[in-house]
């Protein structure tokens, strides 16, 4: 029996090794089904998250593209143009603060906190003890006595810190105060010399207006500025931001199967005509930028050339192409409503030049380089004197060029002189019509060449005329001009283009010389 029993399914220990065995696995299935609902808990809030990055990353480039696609139209809406009022600063004098480690008086001692207990019961009412009593009042009067001075000193300490942190807070206050003033005085005196047109003011003015000029992440601030007194002439170079500028991808997309966030990419016909409207909306910019903060009317016309710093990929070299190049006057900017204008549009109604590649930075001359006043003049050259009976205009160096040039608008009647030829920027002579009527300053250029004169060349003389206020400019050449520059210089006005023919009549005429020009001009088609 008793084997049987040991053997049978109702031994207690059996059973309760059995249910261990139950309970252990029940544990085991649920300590299971937990970390495979934890493990899914934690792939999907993995993949949430990376969703989420994907979300987040799409609106970074959204937010990226709006900044740049309202350039213009924010700087115009915002206007916190820097002018010579916001350069100024206000004085706040700061409250004085005591120290708040003694800045409260502490309160006097009190006598009752010292004064001993007087002796009690039967031993007190028949008197015992009061000999002791007096003792301990004694002692107890001298540490209250001592407590009143430590606490007189102590306070007039205190009085005496508070005063000396009160006079060092005055005196920064009046330290500030004098600072701002000097400051505000300084520019004060600024603003009086830019409303004379002081250079140096008025490029110190402009350099801050630039420089306080705030666009997105990756625009570079670099700068020139050249202020001519006499015309009110300025002239800004600025460097412009790169194509890396516009975002490659348009969005982002989560892919769970390889967890790889991916970018969509932005098609290249959309990024390449956000990025010409990005240099436009920034040349657009800055000209609204430099004219809106001068308030006091000193810049009557503004010459902006866009450069973009960068590594020609064929050479490897450095190289600063220009990409955008405008000439503008006040009065004629101010009819514009930038915002609501096309910003290419409106650069092409202001006759300014663009990079027809701006993505593949090809170049445009720009259309003023330089200041007229800075001219260094150079002798006058007899070439004349040392020509053959029938010169060939295209055998003669540049220089003999350009002075037999001024020697024929000499005999024509204008005062002429020559450039240096390493300072001229593409003009070769200046003149000046002394007819009472007539007079006026004339920009002349000579282009001594074989093929016909490229259209930039007669644009860029367009925009010298008008930085200079010129009354003419005077393209010549030995060759010929395309039918689109002879309608430019038409519609222009105050252009004149010279080509072979005209200079085979005009010295003839005028010197009495027979040239021969160049090569012939190949016949055009019939309209």
């Amino acid at each position: 029996m008793a084997g049987g029993y040991r053997a049978g399914g109702s031994d207690p220990y059996a059973r309760e090794l059995a249910r261990q065995a139950r309970e252990q696995e029940k544990e085991r299935r649920a300590a299971e089904a937990a970390a495979k609902r934890k493990a899914r808990e934690d792939k999907l809030a993995y993949e949430a998250a990376r969703a989420q990055e994907a979300v987040d990353r799409t609106y970074v480039v959204e937010n990226d593209v709006e900044q740049l696609s309202t350039l213009l139209v924010s700087a115009v809406r915002e206007d916190a143009v820097l002018t010579f009022d916001r350069l100024k600063q206000e004085f706040s004098p700061k409250a004085f603060a005591p120290s708040k480690r003694r800045s409260k008086p502490v309160p006097q001692p009190r006598w009752a906190d010292f004064e001993p207990e007087p002796p009690s019961g039967l031993l007190g009412a028949l008197g015992f003890g009061r000999r002791g009593y007096d003792e301990e009042v004694e002692a107890a009067r001298q540490r209250f006595d001592q407590a009143l001075r430590d606490h007189a000193r102590a306070e007039t300490e205190r009085a005496q810190g508070d005063d000396a942190a009160r006079t060092r807070h005055e005196e920064r206050n009046r330290r500030e105060a004098a600072r701002v003033a000097a400051w505000n005085a300084g520019i004060e005196a600024r603003r009086a010399a830019y409303r004379e047109r002081d250079v140096d003011a008025v490029e110190w003015f402009i350099d801050q207006v630039l420089a306080a000029s705030k666009y997105p992440h990756g625009f570079p601030k670099a700068h020139r500025v050249s202020f001519q007194a006499d015309t009110g002439d300025l002239l800004v170079e600025i460097d412009l931001p790169l194509e890396d500028v516009v975002p490659a991808a348009r969005a982002y997309r989560y892919t769970k199967s390889r967890d790889e966030i991916t970018p969509m990419p932005r098609p290249d016909k959309d990024r390449k005509e956000l990025y010409a409207s990005v240099l436009a909306q920034t040349a657009l910019r800055t000209v609204h930028e430099l004219f809106a903060a001068d308030v006091e009317g000193t810049v009557q016309s503004i010459a902006l050339n866009g450069h973009v710093a960068t590594i020609d990929r064929a050479t490897g070299r450095e190289v600063h192409p220009c990409l955008i190049t405008l000439q503008t006057s006040r009065e004629e900017f101010q009819q514009l409503v930038l915002t609501h204008v096309d910003p290419r549009a409106c650069l092409k109604r202001l006759r300014s030049l663009i990079s027809p590649n701006p993505y593949e930075l090809e170049p445009v001359r720009p259309l003023v380089t330089f200041d007229l006043s800075k001219f260094r003049l150079m002798d006058s050259l007899d070439v004349v004197a040392g020509l053959d009976s029938r010169p060939v205009l295209m055998d003669l160096t540049p220089t003999e060029f350009e002075h037999l040039i001024r020697q024929l608008f000499e005999a024509i009647g204008l005062d002429s002189v020559n450039t240096q030829p390493s300072k001229d920027e593409g003009v070769d002579a200046i003149a000046m019509n002394t007819d009472p009527v007539m007079k006026g300053l004339c920009i002349i250029q000579a282009k001594r060449t074989k093929n016909v004169v490229p259209f930039e060349t007669v644009s860029a003389l367009a925009g010298v005329v008008e930085h200079k206020r010129a009354a003419k400019g005077i393209l010549v050449t030995t060759s010929w001009f395309g039918r689109a520059s002879e309608a430019f210089a038409n519609d222009h006005g105050r252009l004149e283009l010279l080509d072979g023919a005209n200079l085979v009549h005009l010295f003839k005429e005028h010197m009495n010389l027979d040239v021969i020009p160049g090569p012939v001009p190949p016949k055009r088609k019939p309209r």
